[in-house]
């Protein structure tokens, strides 16, 4: 479970100010890559702590049910990079920068910001990554918690106008459903060229 062992190493209890940030969207073939950065504030309740979770082991429901009263007990802001910024810089630098766009729009001064994975974006504080933060540190977990609400309300928003791809269900994986909208239908403007499995039915259509 996570817990505020990385967040006291960097000096939350001496009044330091520690985000974490993470990341949601990396490997769907449509939608943004969608991050979130959350401080969690001082007095965060005990009784929360115990229900955080990295949001890809909680169930849609005990993510929805979580979200809003843990929004109410920290600063958090959410960014994204486009499906067009993905397609021209990668997925990799794609991401950087929308954890960039996602510390730079908390409006705080951060001391430290732990980044979930192996690498950390360019951002005018200490950054320290953290391999499987999302299981590991509160701040984290709760910022992936924040995200993948979001990035999955927006993608079934999306699917209203755009309904047989099966993206309030699959959130824009790859799932056989997917794959086989994408050969049936063609791709959208939501879907990312540069994936292989969308390149491939741009390729057979042009």
């Amino acid at each position: 479970m996570p817990d505020f062992t990385y967040e006291i190493r960097f000096g939350r209890q001496m009044g330091k100010i520690v985000c974490g940030v993470d990341e949601v969207g990396r490997g769907p073939l449509a939608g943004p890559v969608v991050t979130a950065a959350v401080i969690l504030a001082s007095d965060f309740p005990e009784a929360l702590c115990a229900k955080i979770k990295d949001s890809k082991k909680m169930t849609p429901a005990a993510r929805e049910k979580i979200v809003e009263p843990l929004k109410e007990h920290c600063l958090f802001s959410l960014a994204q990079a486009s499906v067009e910024e993905i397609d021209q810089l990668n997925i990799l630098h794609a991401t950087m920068l929308a954890m960039q766009r996602a510390v730079e729009d908390l409006g705080a001064k951060i001391d430290v910001a732990l980044i979930d994975g192996n690498r950390a974006p360019d951002i005018p504080c200490q950054a320290v990554p953290v391999v499987k933060g999302d299981g590991t540190s509160l701040s984290i977990a709760a910022a992936s918690i924040i995200a993948k609400v979001h990035r999955d309300r927006l993608m079934a928003s999306l699917a209203k106008d755009f309904p047989f791809y099966g993206w309030e269900r699959n959130a824009g994986y790859g799932t056989a459903e997917h794959i086989q909208a994408l050969k049936a239908h063609g791709a959208t403007v939501h879907h990312r060229q540069s994936f292989a499995p969308v390149r491939e039915v741009l390729q057979k259509s042009a």
